[in-house]
């Protein structure tokens, strides 16, 4: 019986940037818009990151609730 012939599988997608999960959201352009321009005036190089930041101070800033 002859061996079959080994076949190197081509990697597909894009490769992995870190370990976190992706959350995805669909926002509107003025809401885009003003995260960009906030980042850019606290000297924020990326979008995710102005996000990030953003979506931290919300949090911190948010009263707890009280379980019913």
């Amino acid at each position: 019986m002859t061996k079959s012939i080994k076949v190197n599988q081509k990697k597909r997608g894009r490769p992995a940037t870190g370990r976190d999960p992706v959350a995805a959201v669909r926002l509107p352009k003025p809401v885009i818009s003003a995260v960009d321009k906030w980042a850019k005036r606290n000297g924020i190089k990326s979008r995710s990151e102005a996000f990030r930041v953003l979506l931290g101070y919300g949090l911190a800033a948010a009263p707890e609730q009280e379980k019913s």
